[in-house]
């Protein structure tokens, strides 16, 4: 696998980065939203079964199926209009098939209950605090925010990587619920769209061998192929970086939101199924 640096050059801003108001939930007090926010990125993994899920159709025309997640941040953001944010105590007694009741999915489905799985460790692991008091004590540092929740939970504990343990915080800054002054210090958020979007777009180049894999809707195992892969778009983003000047996360913004494209979606993108994106 190689980058390709210069066909970065091609890569347009999304401005300005922003949560869809439809599709989450951003209209409630700074302390509930907060709290959608952490419960919704303890579920933000699964795109290696995404192609299971039944999927919400937009409302916008022309109707079609939206993403994974947004299938998901809406159904929880709907739930949450409807009954009032997670609180610790429901989190921690949360099971399959309540979850997959407000996600609109089958409870048979392995997805839903890792979700279920994931959200009871958030409401064992939060006790008395909510989200926000995470922040608190967190001192305004998305790093030691992220850290908190990898060394907290394992099902944030993405060594190398930390998706999700680092989007949390950058969701919260979109939300505008928190702020922190360490944002820009903050990686991209590796998953598999983003590498997707590079590799679509020409930065990555893989070979020829793993793409045939890929295109061929191959699902890869954990660790080797995979790793390469999200590691080699953090590296690709970091590079981008600090050539244009704009810091990696919102980098992963535009890429991620470049990827919804019927054109993006039309072509196979890496699949693995783990709990960490």
């Amino acid at each position: 696998m190689r980058i390709d640096l210069d066909a970065a050059a091609e890569i347009e801003p999304v401005e300005p980065p922003s949560l869809d108001p439809e599709r989450h939930y951003l209209e409630g007090s700074p302390a509930d939203v907060a709290d959608y926010i952490l419960a919704l990125d303890t579920i933000n993994f699964g795109s290696g079964w995404f192609p299971t899920l039944r999927k919400r159709m937009s409302n916008y025309p022309p109707a079609r199926p939206v993403s994974g997640y947004f299938t998901v941040s809406w159904a929880l953001a709907d739930h949450v209009r409807a009954h009032g944010p997670p609180t610790a105590s429901w989190l921690a007694s949360v099971d399959t098939t309540e979850i997959a009741g407000i996600l609109g999915q089958d409870p048979a489905n392995e997805l839903m209950s890792l979700y279920a799985q994931a959200l009871r460790t958030l409401g064992g692991f939060l006790g008395v605090r909510r989200a926000l008091d995470l922040v608190a004590e967190a001192g305004g540092s998305a790093e030691r925010l992220a850290a908190t929740l990898a060394h907290g939970m394992a099902m944030f504990d993405d060594r190398g990587f930390y998706k999700r343990a680092q989007i949390v915080a950058n969701d919260l800054a979109l939300a505008g619920v928190a702020e922190f002054g360490d944002l820009d210090r903050l990686t991209i958020f590796a998953d598999n769209l983003v590498p997707h979007v590079l590799r679509c777009d020409g930065v990555l180049v893989y070979e020829d061998a793993l793409a045939a894999r890929i295109d061929a809707g191959e699902r890869l195992a954990l660790g080797g192929a995979e790793r390469e892969i999200r590691a080699c778009a953090v590296h690709a983003c970091e590079l981008i970086s600090q050539r244009t000047g704009v810091p990696a996360r919102t980098i992963d913004t535009w890429l991620w939101t470049r990827g919804q494209s019927v054109e993006y979606k039309a072509r196979p993108r890496h699949r693995c199924r783990t709990v960490f994106y």
